[in-house]
């Protein structure tokens, strides 16, 4: 399971990060908001957010994050004890608040409490299934499909949210990791998954992205 960490503190950052990765989390840090902006779409299961950091603050962030992953739990973690920024950081949908100085064990408790781990795979269509722990898509008969990296990346973006529509910068972010890459490779891309799944498995969204078909359970 992936989180966000957004703390400006080096080794407050280092101790919650060796604390969650202990429970088998995988941990990215961040010390900067602006920096952390730009990777909200890239597959988080949960965020922990600082309210005070640099260029850009927890609940501008908190803001960004509730109009794109409504359901993603978010914990605000900041000594700033103001009650109109708690309860502001309530009302725009944060799912709870540690106030500094805490014991990392509470946080840790409330990850597991919020961040509940996803069921191991998800049914897709026609009996397609796809095992999102140990990165396998099986068939009808239940049979393995392989899949390259940048597919098995591909599915991974879309498995929490099978309805989603995923747009091209989304998809260069996750998928490529980052790399700059072109329509014609995401197309090829497109291409060659197409030949492994059912018709109509994987649909364009003109001028935007993609989203996987309405054959979904």
């Amino acid at each position: 399971m992936k989180i966000l960490l957004l703390e400006d503190n080096e080794r407050l950052c280092n101790v919650i990060k060796g604390a969650l990765e202990k429970e088998h989390y995988s941990v990215d840090v961040f010390m900067d908001g602006e920096e952390a902006l730009e990777v909200l779409n890239c597959g988080y299961h949960c965020f922990i957010l600082d309210i005070n950091v640099p260029s850009l603050d927890g609940i501008s962030i908190l803001e960004t994050i509730r109009i794109y992953h409504k359901d993603i739990p978010v914990i605000i973690i900041s000594s700033n004890h103001d009650l109109d920024k708690i309860q502001s950081s309530y009302e725009i949908g944060c799912d709870d608040y540690l106030k500094k100085p805490f014991f990392i064990f509470e946080l840790v408790q409330k990850v597991k409490k919020l961040c509940h781990k996803p069921i191991q795979s998800i049914e897709l269509w026609d009996g397609f299934e796809y095992d999102y722990v140990h990165h396998r898509l099986l068939d009808a008969n239940k049979e393995e499909i392989k899949l390259a990296k940048k597919e098995i990346l591909f599915f991974d973006l879309f498995i929490k949210d099978k309805n989603r529509v995923v747009n091209f910068s989304e998809l260069e972010e996750y998928v490529w990791e980052g790399e700059e890459t072109s329509i014609e490779n995401m197309r090829a891309l497109i291409k060659r998954l197409r030949k492994k799944l059912p018709e109509g498995a994987i649909e364009i969204i003109k001028e935007v992205g993609y989203t996987l078909g309405k054959k979904l359970n």
